[in-house]
């Protein structure tokens, strides 16, 4: 085996220089965007704080959009645990509750904005798919009950939309409170059926 295969392979894995060099990598543009950083983000800025070769953030991630892209995936996936009340009313309240907080922490709040507006509309694709599987998995979970349930895209507008507009792109940060009301707008009935009922 050559060296050059050996040190390909160190490099792939976990634990390798390769994740290393991620690790370093988010984290830099973490703590950037966590010092204001936001419109002289550069690859080279990011590089230098992850004190890592320029060349080398750019073979592997090849644009400041992708990196944002990246950073945002790996924080959006599963960190977020999706809630089991017992009914559909309380499932997407105490959702709605949860995102409402994760939007409200400024570290957060600030990747999504520099995701979106740096990425474009594969940067709000990205902020969106976990928050959307989310949804559909608790939608899902309501209909194996027996329950009719509200379709996706009308719960995304009805809850992800307005969560979302209110933290990217007004000073309002959206509250857990605030957010619970939404819920309301989309199952407007005083109380869930049960199981065999309708929740529309």
């Amino acid at each position: 085996m050559s060296a050059a295969t050996s040190a390909s392979r160190a490099d792939s894995r976990p634990g390798g220089r390769s994740a290393r060099v991620r690790s370093a990598v988010h984290q830099a543009v973490r703590d950037l965007l966590a010092d204001g950083t936001t419109d002289q983000l550069t690859i080279p800025l990011i590089a230098a704080r992850a004190d890592v070769h320029a060349t080398t953030v750019y073979r592997r991630w090849g644009s400041v959009g992708d990196l944002l892209a990246d950073v945002a995936t790996s924080r959006f996936s599963g960190g977020f645990v999706v809630p089991d009340t017992g009914s559909l009313r309380g499932d997407l309240e105490r959702y709605a509750a949860d995102l409402a907080k994760d939007l409200g922490d400024p570290d957060t709040l600030a990747l999504v904005r520099a995701t979106i507006g740096v990425g474009g509309e594969q940067g709000a694709a990205v902020c969106r798919k976990e928050r959307q599987d989310q949804l559909e998995a608790i939608l899902e979970r309501e209909r194996s009950r027996g329950n009719e349930v509200p379709e996706v895209d009308r719960t995304i507008d009805a809850l992800l939309a307005p969560l979302y507009y209110r933290a990217v792109f007004t000073d309002r940060v959206p509250t857990p409170e605030w957010a619970r009301t939404l819920v309301a707008h989309l199952l407007p009935e005083a109380a869930d059926a049960g199981p065999g009922g309708t929740t529309t």
